[in-house]
């Protein structure tokens, strides 16, 4: 490692106790409630009209959907827990081994895609956003050697580019 990369502050730790965080936090809560409710509303009643591949998606899609946001949702009540000192970062990482934040993608080409309703699928694209965020974050702050390191010729703005180009790739 470079001399600079020596003397690096790693912002992460310092950003999963921050206002950030608590502010992703709250949109990670608001949206596992809002898909709830979503789901067992007005989504239970257009699901029941959907052609039948639709229909079969829409099941697939909504287990996805919930799965996805359990797991980011246990990830942020984790990480909640040992920014209040309820845990420490070692029992936080032994329960975070049992939490995925990566693998729940969509096939927006799958059919009956474009005849899902069009809410649920803002629920999915949004789901899909906070995912690649949580796992971005869970990277910097628990992986931080899986983490790009920037050389030290290396434009900064580039490598921000880089940085946002590698956190919204398609996996």
């Amino acid at each position: 490692m470079s001399e600079l990369g020596l003397n690096t502050i790693s912002f992460a730790g310092r950003a999963a106790s921050s206002a950030q965080f608590k502010a992703l936090y709250s949109e990670g809560m608001a949206l596992v409630e809002e898909t709830a409710t979503y789901l067992d509303g007005s989504g239970r009643t257009a699901s029941k009209v959907l052609p039948r591949m639709a229909s079969v998606l829409y099941a697939a899609e909504s287990m996805r959907l919930t799965t996805r946001l359990m797991q980011m949702a246990s990830w942020l009540l984790l990480q909640r827990a040992v920014n209040n000192g309820e845990m420490t970062r070692d029992q936080v990482l032994l329960e975070k081994n049992k939490v995925r934040l990566d693998g729940f993608n969509v096939d927006r080409n799958a059919p009956g895609w474009n005849d899902l309703p069009e809410a649920f699928r803002d629920l999915v694209e949004r789901s899909l956003r906070l995912q690649n965020r949580v796992a971005v974050l869970d990277r910097e702050i628990y992986r931080p050697a899986d983490a790009e390191i920037i050389p030290d010729n290396e434009n900064s703005v580039q490598a921000q580019l880089n940085l946002l180009r590698t956190a919204f790739a398609k996996h």
